[in-house]
């Protein structure tokens, strides 16, 4: 097993609403979770699962409400003040959802790479500096003449992701979180990023964890996946699990994925289920929609079941 170089322990975030702050939200509920040194993690789950969140609490944009997340087995709380978060930084990088608000719309998009590396590299020489850019970006598939002069509007979605990768990789991260990185590009062009994704691991050694909503391309890309529901972790393992999973809600993303050569099952009628985010804290968490659900799903939280290569958190696996 590789060395793991995020660790999630015990890991929490509760948020308050309202004008009294009286509503109060779990959107990530005991989480231990890690990333693997030169693995592709992929972070599953619907709108509202955590993973956003989670993803959010390794950059340093959230701090966990309770637990800890360690990077090479130091605290990430203690990365602070601009010195601290610029040494983190170095080792972990961001990719997010929406390309087009990665970048400043009123700056020249080579500038703001040039900043970066003037940022992490002060003393670099001008020459040096256009070079390491030059050399980012034909890591994503571009060029930097087809780059120099030209602002954020005027490349395509999938363009301004490969850009913001190659900004990542300037400071030569070991570590990229990229948090829906497909999800709002044209659907031609989603692969060829992941791909990329998938280019730096086998080439770089890169450590990615890839949050998603899409079953199908978080398999393709994945080489371990956790699944996410109302803030916990449902199921876990290597990305095979993903074809004949075993938690009723990893069964329900699969059969929403249409294929050719299996006829979909309409039989299993999955609830609805609660509008409440969260987990409700009292017993399983999928038991409102589950079509399983027996009385003990509803009256305990059930544990998490090694069944060999995957990892479920259900009563269906347990001698009760």
């Amino acid at each position: 097993m590789s060395e793991s170089i995020i660790k999630l322990e015990n890991v929490s975030k509760t948020f308050r609403l309202g004008l009294l702050g009286k509503t109060v939200i779990k959107a990530v509920d005991r989480v231990n979770m890690e990333i693997r040194k030169g693995e592709t993690l992929g972070i599953l789950g619907e709108s509202g699962s955590g993973k956003s969140t989670i993803a959010k609490m390794i950059l340093k944009i959230y701090s966990p409400s309770y637990g800890r997340i360690l990077y090479r087995g130091r605290d990430i709380k203690e990365f602070k003040g601009s010195k601290g978060l610029k040494e983190y930084y170095r080792h972990v990088q961001g990719v997010f959802q929406d390309p087009y608000a990665s970048f400043n719309p009123r700056r020249r998009v080579l500038d703001v790479l040039r900043d970066v590396m003037k940022n992490y590299y002060p003393t670099l020489p001008p020459e040096d500096i256009d070079r390491e850019i030059s050399t980012a970006l034909e890591k994503v598939g571009l060029n930097i003449s087809e780059v120099a002069g030209r602002y954020p509007h005027e490349f395509s979605g999938g363009q301004l992701q490969r850009l913001s990768i190659a900004r990542a990789l300037l400071v030569k991260p070991e570590v990229i979180i990229a948090d829906e990185p497909v999800s709002m590009i044209d659907a031609s062009t989603r692969i060829d990023i992941l791909n990329i994704f998938i280019d730096l691991k086998e080439t770089e050694g890169l450590t990615v964890a890839i949050i998603g909503h899409d079953l199908g391309l978080t398999r393709y890309a994945s080489d371990r996946v956790v699944v996410l529901y109302r803030g916990q972790i449902v199921e876990e393992g290597p990305a095979e699990i993903l074809n004949e999973p075993s938690h009723p809600y990893t069964q329900m993303l699969a059969k929403a994925i249409p294929r050719i050569d299996k006829k979909w099952d309409s039989k299993i009628e999955y609830g609805v289920g609660s509008l409440a985010l969260g987990a409700t804290g009292v017993g399983c968490v999928f038991a409102d929609r589950c079509p399983y659900a027996m009385d003990i799903c509803r009256r305990e939280e059930p544990p998490m079941v090694d069944l060999g290569k995957a990892k479920v958190k259900c009563w269906l696996y347990t001698k009760k």
